[in-house]
């Protein structure tokens, strides 16, 4: 049974590393393309949604290859009503604690994002609305997914340590936002940790999706779509 164990934990460590080979140089290059500023909002919402789709059908098959259901990423519907408001309560704890922790560290002289909004996420007119919203939507399902869901579930296995598990995925979903700045880098750090812990304590990916889902719409669309009225 030991020997099985731990051929079955160096298999999920190939399987890992070989996810993170797909999606780590597609992170790090995009962050050096945004800097540049040659991406535009049509280019990257749609780049975004391609690959996250991508990233999770991959999962998918990570699953079925190893005989594995949903349930193990935290793919539960039960009390999906009570999950929605759990997501929308943990929510308003997520903006005030992230919020506090960004102006500190901007007070301490950490620099941030010169704007709120990047221009690569900065919509502008009806469609490009209704393509942010399809972008928040399926970030908010994917990224839980794979930083929470999947992530937790092998990093978990890997170290023997869901603690460990959490703060590695919690590190590597911040290293995709490093066009924010150091200070967006530890606060977005934060608020994958928080997601995280609310994964571990509920194991169902429904309040973390709504959390990460509604702090995205209304960064990305309800505040931009207010201030140009």
């Amino acid at each position: 049974m030991i020997i099985k164990a731990e051929v079955a934990r160096k298999e999920q460590l190939r399987e890992v590393l070989v996810f993170l080979l797909l999606v780590m140089p597609s992170m790090v290059l995009s962050l050096f393309v945004i800097r540049q500023g040659a991406l535009s909002f049509d280019v990257t919402a749609w780049a975004t949604i391609l690959r996250d789709i991508g990233l999770v059908a991959l999962i998918a098959f990570f699953l079925w290859h190893n005989g594995e259901g949903r349930e193990r990423i935290g793919w539960k519907v039960r009390a999906g009503g009570n999950e929605v408001l759990l997501g929308v309560a943990m929510f308003a704890v997520l903006t005030t604690t992230s919020s506090l922790l960004d102006e500190g560290l901007r007070a301490a002289g950490l620099p941030g994002p010169s704007t709120p909004l990047p221009k690569f996420l900065e919509a502008t007119g009806a469609w490009q609305y209704v393509l942010a919203t399809i972008l928040v939507v399926v970030v908010a399902i994917a990224e839980e997914t794979i930083f929470r869901g999947y992530l937790i579930l092998r990093l978990s296995a890997i170290t023997r340590s869901t603690g460990l598990a959490v703060v590695l995925s919690s590190v590597i979903f911040a290293l995709g936002h490093g066009y924010e700045g150091t200070a967006g880098v530890v606060t977005v750090g934060f608020m994958g940790l928080l997601f995280a812990l609310v994964y571990v304590w509920r194991r169902s990916l429904v309040a973390p999706i709504v959390m990460h889902f509604l702090q995205d719409f209304i960064a990305i669309v309800l505040l931009p779509l207010l201030s140009h009225r």
